[in-house]
């Protein structure tokens, strides 16, 4: 069975709709680099969209019919969409769920410090890397430092073309003998990522060197970097404790190769999916059954923590919105509305290449162009921590997908002994809800720059917005 390439099978306005659409998704790659960025656009493009704050309805006592509209947002880093249908709860709900953290380098809680000439800071690296991809490329640092009296301070440096940027230094070609010989996953170490954050030492009018408390003599381009910070930024070296800062590859998202066809930009795993997800959740109407969409954090790391998707902070919005459906709801309400969910865990897979061949099943790969890619399991060595969707499903998913037309291609990731990953699907399928993997196919996945093919883009947002309208099982 051959897949079918997408752009072959468009019409001039797809194409038009296409390049469109591509153009508004990189305006969001750009503009959303962090969990919190997301978040704060996603909830911007929500509210346009007359969605309501779940906390604002329940205070307010809101009576939900067919097509109320409501979010909440998990600690500013995770945001949940309702979207309520014509059946009733009890029936289920079609969810679509991704993640929008990415892999990173985070500043740690002490990490100014002085030597050889440089202020640097200490950082620690993010979900999988191969950390040698992050030494020599321009950097930018976005976050928040929250001071002791509750103000948030807002970073967002090296993304304009007047910010300066960071890095991290490579020892040269001609001294790298000794790193030559090791393996690509020694050749930089962890410890190693620490970024170039200043050079100049700071002097006082006179010629005298200024003293600054907590820094000796010779840590003079130290006490510049924190001069700089204090000045300009308002932040003190003790703020680093209470501070959430993101080290990531600097510049916009480009369009990639002479034909205009691909995307390269920094976070498509799983921003990507993530974007294709509010869309198309967005443009669904009125749905016969409650639309959801989860946007959560920490999937690189196990999905773990009060904003990842092992929280229970969906399973508490959705019984938030059974309890305003019906006061007389109990916990087997909520159990029985989830246990008939469906779900499409939308999430990238890895995209063929044809430079590293041997890694992959050519049979059961996912080809650039020829749509989302659907993954029947993931894990690893023998579908180790996979969810395993079962065939009754994916039959019926198959059936969507043939009447409206979406172009679609089933992959694994990688050869059985060689490859393997994981997303949150296998956490939803606890319910006991129907889940299977639905994502974009990715090259260069986990790398500072990573690329997609807009036709798969635009075809998984046509694919999210026929399983919102038509799956029933």
């Amino acid at each position: 069975m051959e897949n079918k390439n997408t752009w072959e099978s468009y019409s001039a306005a797809q194409i038009r709709d296409t390049d469109r659409f591509s153009g508004e998704y990189m305006d969001f790659l750009n503009k959303g680099k962090t969990e919190r960025e997301c978040t704060d656009y996603f909830v911007d493009m929500a509210e346009k969209a007359g969605y309501t704050e779940l906390s604002v309805a329940v205070e307010k006592g809101m009576k939900l019919k067919p097509g109320s509209k409501l979010y909440a947002v998990n600690m500013s880093k995770a945001v949940i969409l309702f979207n309520i249908g014509k059946k009733p709860l009890s029936q289920g709900m079609n969810i679509l769920g991704a993640h929008i953290d990415s892999p990173r380098l985070d500043i740690k809680q002490i990490p100014v410090y002085e030597d050889g000439g440089f202020a640097l800071l200490d950082t620690h690296y993010y979900g999988g890397i191969k950390k040698y991809q992050w030494v020599t490329i321009p950097l930018a640092i976005h976050g928040v430092v929250v001071k002791k009296d509750g103000t948030i301070i807002e970073l967002n440096i090296g993304e304009d073309e007047d910010d300066p940027v960071f890095f991290v230094s490579d020892i040269l070609i001609h001294m790298a003998q000794e790193q030559m010989e090791k393996k690509a996953s020694k050749a930089v170490e962890g410890e190693a990522l620490d970024i170039i954050a200043a050079n100049r030492p700071l002097i006082v009018k006179g010629g005298k060197k200024k003293s600054e408390e907590g820094s000796s003599e010779k840590d003079k381009v130290k006490a510049m970097l924190l001069d700089v910070l204090r000045k300009e930024y308002g932040i003190e070296e003790e703020d680093f404790i209470s501070a959430e800062l993101e080290v990531v590859p600097a510049g916009k998202a480009r369009e990639a190769g002479f034909d205009r066809s691909m995307i390269l930009a920094y976070g498509h795993d799983d921003k990507v999916c993530a974007y294709t997800s509010m869309r198309a959740m967005l443009d669904v109407k009125t749905p016969d059954r409650t639309s959801c969409c989860i946007l959560v954090d920490k999937e690189e790391i196990g999905s773990v923590g009060a904003t990842g998707m092992q929280s229970r902070f969906f399973e508490n919005c959705v019984a938030e919105i059974l309890n305003m459906t019906n006061k007389n709801y109990s916990e087997l309400d909520l159990k029985r509305c989830l246990q008939k969910s469906a779900m499409l865990s939308s999430d990238v897979t890895s995209a063929f290449d044809p430079l590293y061949a041997s890694c992959y099943d050519k049979k059961n790969a996912a080809f650039f162009g020829c749509g989302p890619a659907f993954s029947k399991f993931t894990g690893s060595r023998g579908k180790s921590g996979s969810n395993d969707a079962n065939a009754e499903y994916i039959a019926h998913i198959r059936d969507i997908f043939d009447k409206d037309k979406v172009n679609f291609q089933t992959s694994e990731l990688g050869k059985v002994d060689i490859g393997g990953g994981g997303t949150i699907a296998y956490i939803l399928a606890l319910y006991g809800m129907n889940v299977i993997d639905v994502g974009v196919p990715v090259l260069n996945m986990h790398a500072p720059w990573e690329c997609v093919s807009k036709a798969d883009v635009f075809e998984t947002y046509r694919c999210y917005i026929a399983f919102l309208n038509r799956c029933t099982i």
